[in-house]
């Protein structure tokens, strides 16, 4: 270890300092701490990133306000007259209604004109969904429903109230399929997150069954980190938000790996943060107990842009090493703002994976050739730099020499050799600048 760098200080000692990022935007977000206190005083005030619309009032549509105007005839009312008067009868007659069907013009006017309005076409289910959740904000006992925060295969997340506490939650509705009952994903991520307790870790609440519905409560999060940074962009992910978000990341990771779960489903989208800069892992429905010896996983888990060498190539095992490569993925995003590895599809993750870190071979990971998917024929790209690649890009960040360091650990191709959670939260990257810690 350099003489510059201070020695590792024990975890219960260590406090970081908050700062802020530069005053680029109005009301930059804070620089967390990454120790295991967070400090309330600076809330974040960006309105671009926190603020959720959904929950303001809405204006009545158009076509549902009081209609305080005369309705003008349709066009087949004009028609017809026309039609009238050439068959050589009064205009002024015939233009007249009869006071009889007054009353009835303005309604069936009103008909006329809303017929060529025609309905959009939209899924009944997701049409009953939406509906009636938001119609009736207070249908689940001791909860009040805010506004839909997001949507996918799952079901669909509700920002809402607990009563009791006044606090805001996230209300997971999950969809039960009535053949197959409760989805093996929910079982499971129930299952961990009950024996799972650190604050780098999303919390489960509580959990309703209400009729042929489940409902997962956890802690509310305004953000998660993919959101972050498209929304903030440079001016709100400084090389402190960085440190800060990888030490909380690897830490929760850490967590997770002491316990022998597997997360294997991490990327910036499942990184929750609050408005107090601090971030939780979520979405554990991909995530298992692994044991000693390690068993056959499947290969469908992990979005493909974060997928570790060793899962692509077909290993029919695998340990913690394959959080720990998204999680230099996810670092590597955070530096660029753009994806390391976007992949179309398996064979060209492989090949942008070859091209930025050179093409493995037994070198420099022992047993690669033994992997099913492995081929002798792949390109021999040599690879790049990566500090050199990254610098070149507009809006990369600069960084000291001891991030590169960790990430190339990170991004190491035998898993066997690449770095672990509890060794890169201890990594001298995070302890190097003296003046963010305070003794």
């Amino acid at each position: 270890m350099s003489e510059n760098i201070p020695p590792p200080i024990p975890r219960h000692n260590r406090t970081t300092k908050l700062t802020v990022a530069p005053d680029i935007r109005p009301d930059p977000p804070p620089l967390p701490s990454s120790s295991t206190r967070y400090h309330t005083s600076n809330l974040l005030s960006t309105t671009d990133v926190f603020q959720d619309t959904k929950e303001t009032s809405e204006k009545v549509p158009a076509d549902l306000q009081a209609d305080k105007t005369t309705i003008e005839p349709s066009k087949d009312d004009a028609k017809q007259q026309q039609t009238t008067t050439a068959n050589g009868k009064k205009e002024t007659k015939e233009r007249e209604p009869a006071k009889e069907d007054q009353p009835k013009k303005p309604t069936e006017n009103k008909k006329d004109a809303n017929a060529d309005k025609q309905e959009p076409v939209i899924d009944q289910n997701k049409k009953e969904e939406e509906y009636d959740e938001l119609a009736n904000p207070y249908d689940l006992a001791g909860y009040q429903k805010l506004s839909k925060i997001g949507e996918g295969t799952y079901g669909v997340v509700f920002k809402a109230r607990q009563k009791a506490s006044n606090k805001l939650v996230a209300l997971k509705k999950v969809r039960l399929n009535l053949q197959e009952g409760v989805p093996t994903t929910t079982i499971r991520e129930v299952a961990i997150l009950k024996e799972m307790d650190h604050e780098n870790i999303i919390k489960l609440v509580d959990m309703i069954q209400r009729d042929a519905t489940i409902y997962l409560v956890f802690d509310f999060a305004e953000v998660d980190l993919r959101r972050y940074m498209d929304t903030m962009k440079r001016p709100g992910l400084t090389a402190n938000h960085i440190k800060s978000f990888m030490h909380q990341l690897l830490r929760g990771l850490h967590y997770c790996h002491s316990h022998r779960i597997l997360h294997r489903d991490l990327k910036p989208q499942n990184l929750l943060i609050d408005r107090h800069g601090r971030l939780s892992i979520a979405d554990m429905g991909l995530s298992r107990a692994f044991g000693v010896p390690m068993r056959t996983y499947t290969h469908q888990v992990i979005t493909l842009w974060y997928r570790a060498p060793e899962i692509l190539l077909g290993s029919p095992h695998y340990s913690t090493a394959v959080d720990m490569w998204s999680v230099g993925c996810i670092m590597a995003e955070m530096i660029t703002l753009r994806p390391l590895f976007p992949g179309g599809a398996q064979i060209d993750q492989l090949f942008r994976i070859f091209r930025e870190l050179g093409t493995p071979n037994e070198d420099v990971w022992p047993g690669i050739s033994t992997l099913p998917d492995y081929s002798a024929h792949f390109p021999p790209w040599k690879g790049r730099d990566l500090r050199s690649s990254f610098e070149k890009q507009n809006n990369a960040i600069v960084l000291p020499d001891s991030a590169y360091k960790l990430l190339k650990a990170m991004l190491e191709y035998d898993p066997v050799r690449r770095i672990s959670a509890v060794r890169a939260e201890e990594n001298p990257y995070f302890y190097d600048d003296i003046s963010l810690l305070t003794f």
